[in-house]
């Protein structure tokens, strides 16, 4: 009797796989529920993490008797595992960092207990658990931003693909192969830069705006975030998480005093695994910073999909609320993207770099050839004039190219506009996006367009390059996107010369966010963003790029770093009047002015480092 519940004649084995089936069946539903249903998956969660709390209790209080009746270690490390998922996922639709690090508490007391280990190389199932185990674990430390354990399991992942290709048919782990060689990809693309600086928003190293905007008549603040980034045959990519989402993702976070948050989310309490308090502690918190921005990572979305969490979003969106959405997708006919960076050919490149930077071009006044009207002045133009050319205008987020159910238009987001937006466009035909200027159906809406045409990159080793956008590495991490686009790798950074053109970006940015706060001719769409941190970010790295790819020109591909040419010109590009669409507003001409002379000294700083290199390397001979 001493298995039996005490007032029934229940056995403990009977009640606790009762309670592993009711968790498995309500896990199975939340795990299935798409992001557009938020109030039913908050509602839902919580019970979720009900019944996987008792089970998790339960079986800590009868370890002994279970083990006794037959219970695997496995089996526990399959619970451990489950709520290290609800952790994450939980995570992935809230933006609580606190849930991310219980997450990474679970998986690290599954990797410390061993929980797979017997009957790894006898049992193919176990096998199978271990690595996704491993793989889940890897995406979370991966987002969390410990690299020194990323790269840890990411040795451990590798061997036991090996040793298991030997014990069982290496047919089975093909797959698994797959998945290694895509972490392995994703960290070449960042490892050199990442530890330098934090992509996420720090309080220490990001500039702060404490004047007031003159024109602002309310403030608003980032609260919602879509970000979507698919590219046929894409290279760079872990799971469903692209290179660029994954960078801005990164980029609206707080980044925390320590290496995690503590958890505002439920708690095991003492039942936790060993290891919760160590990751938990005090000196990691950091109670200070506010919430992160709630964000939705799509890959390959469906149109309905994509427009049925876009209402949702918008129907729940606060009075002060921004919604910022980042659509990375290729968009011209029979070309399913951009080529890699790196690999582009130098032809015309001024002519490529600016020809259709409409969005963000500096043009020429007086010139009506080139002035283009604001929203107001276009009689007659409008989405639906557009709309005949639709298979051309729209960015594809699937495999049937520029057709099908997969295809976001233009046309798609205006109804949205009755609430802020925030909309960045990273695409061969991010143009195509200026058209909803002027068809908004309530609020101006906020674009940022990405060139249509990357300029190429100056590298001796072109293998070293980087996958994902130009344009999106410039709005998460300017400064590593000008090393790359002067042709300086990872390899070759001198931490030094990087921190100090980090010091001269970020005292300039601070000081163009001033200037743009009390100019008294910024509209204001701008003016009521410039108070969230975020979005100023953004905007101001916005402005940096601009600048960057308006005056650089490589004279030839074969130069290297030291041979590189920049070139400042006044054509008719370099103007003091900028067009930002679909804004258009004169602001002081001292601020194009800095952005010239930024561009300039963060480019001297490498040409003076490169020219102490060559020194030493003569006298070294």
């Amino acid at each position: 009797m001493s298995q039996l519940i005490t007032g029934n004649n229940i056995p403990l084995s009977e009640v606790y796989w009762s309670l592993v089936n009711k968790a498995d069946k309500k896990f199975s539903k939340i795990r299935d529920l798409p992001f557009y249903e938020r109030s039913r998956y908050e509602n839902y969660f919580f019970k979720v993490f009900k019944v996987y709390t008792q089970l998790w209790k339960f079986q800590q209080e009868n370890r002994q008797k279970l083990v006794e009746a037959g219970l695997k270690r496995w089996e526990i490390g399959e619970i451990a595992s489950r709520i290290a998922q609800l952790y994450y996922g939980h995570y992935m639709r809230t933006s609580d960092a606190g849930y991310l690090a219980e997450s990474y508490v679970f998986y690290e007391a599954i990797l410390t207990r061993e929980y797979f280990k017997d009957g790894l190389f006898q049992d193919l199932n176990i096998a199978n658990k271990q690595l996704r185990f491993l793989a889940r674990f890897l995406m979370v430390c991966l987002v969390l931003g410990r690299r020194e354990m990323v790269h840890q399991l990411v040795e451990q992942f590798r061997r036991l693909i090996d040793e298991c290709k030997r014990t069982f048919q290496e047919n089975d782990f093909k797959e698994w192969k797959v998945v290694a060689q895509e972490i392995v990809r994703f960290l070449k693309s960042d490892t050199a830069f990442m530890n330098i600086r934090p992509l996420r928003y720090s309080l220490v190293l990001d500039p702060n705006l404490d004047a007031s905007t003159r024109r602002a008549s309310r403030s608003l603040r980032l609260t919602d975030a879509i970000l979507s980034s698919y590219h046929y045959n894409e290279v760079v990519k872990y799971s469903e998480l692209t290179l660029d989402s994954f960078r801005m993702l990164q980029c609206l976070e707080w980044e925390p005093s320590g290496s995690l948050y503590q958890s505002a989310g439920p708690k095991m309490g003492p039942n936790a695994p060993t290891g919760a308090s160590r990751v938990n502690s005090q000196s990691m918190t950091d109670p200070t910073l506010p919430p992160n921005p709630r964000k939705a990572v799509l890959y390959r979305p469906s149109i309905t999909h994509f427009l049925a969490l876009l209402a949702t979003i918008c129907e729940e969106l606060p009075s002060n609320g921004v919604l910022l959405i980042y659509l990375s997708a290729s968009g011209k006919i029979g070309q399913a993207s951009l080529p890699p960076l790196g690999a582009r050919s130098v032809t015309s490149v001024e002519e490529n770099v600016l020809r259709d930077f409409e969005s963000h071009t500096i043009k020429q006044e007086g010139d009506s050839s080139l002035q283009i009207k604001a929203s107001g002045e276009r009689p007659g133009q409008s989405l639906r004039q557009t709309s005949e050319d639709a298979v051309e205008h729209g960015l594809s987020f699937g495999s049937h190219g520029l057709t099908g159910p997969s295809c976001i238009y233009p046309s798609d987001l205006v109804p949205f506009t009755r609430k802020p937006l925030f909309i960045i466009i990273d695409s061969d035909n991010s143009t195509a996006f200026k058209n909803i200027c002027g068809a908004e159906k309530g609020e101006t809406a906020a674009l940022l367009l990405s060139p249509s045409h990357t300029p190429p990159l100056i590298s001796a080793d072109f293998s070293r390059q980087p996958g994902g956008s130009l344009f999106t590495i410039f709005l998460t991490t300017p400064v590593q996107a000008f090393c790359l686009l002067i042709g300086i790798s990872g390899s070759d950074i001198e931490t030094d010369v990087f921190t100090k053109a980090e010091r001269v970006l970020s005292s300039s940015m601070n000081e163009w966010a001033s200037t743009l706060a009390a100019s008294d001719t910024l509209h204001p769409v701008w003016s009521q963003i410039l108070k969230d941190p975020f979005l100023r970010r953004l905007l101001l790295r916005f402005i940096f790029c601009r600048a960057v790819l308006a005056l650089y020109t490589p004279s030839s591909i074969t130069n290297k770093i030291n041979q590189s040419a920049f070139r400042l010109s006044r054509n008719r590009y370099h103007q003091p009047l900028i067009l930002f669409k679909p804004l258009y507003f004169r602001w002081p001409m001292y601020l194009e002015e800095q952005a010239s002379s930024l561009y300039l000294k963060i480019s001297q700083c490498y040409k003076a480092s490169s020219a102490k290199s060559r020194i030493n390397s003569c006298a070294n001979r």
